[in-house]
């Protein structure tokens, strides 16, 4: 599955969190950092939810940018 992640840049390096996944989020001081944890994020989020029974959101966030 495709999630879309939205990500930040913060004070202190990166945040990062997938709007389908409610509370996986992620940080990092760099973005190479950041983009590794959130994967891992999902990843462990996925693997949670699998273990408990419960279903898993189908990706349905898209995200395109605008120019204004």
């Amino acid at each position: 599955m495709k999630y879309a992640v939205v990500i930040e840049k913060t004070a202190t390096g990166y945040s990062a969190y997938v709007p389908d996944l409610p509370g996986c989020v992620s940080v990092g001081q760099t973005r190479e950092e950041m983009d590794r944890n959130i994967r891992e994020a999902i990843e462990l989020y996925l693997d949670e939810l699998r273990e408990q029974g419960a279903p898993i959101p189908a990706p349905t966030t898209d995200a395109e940018y605008i120019a204004v």
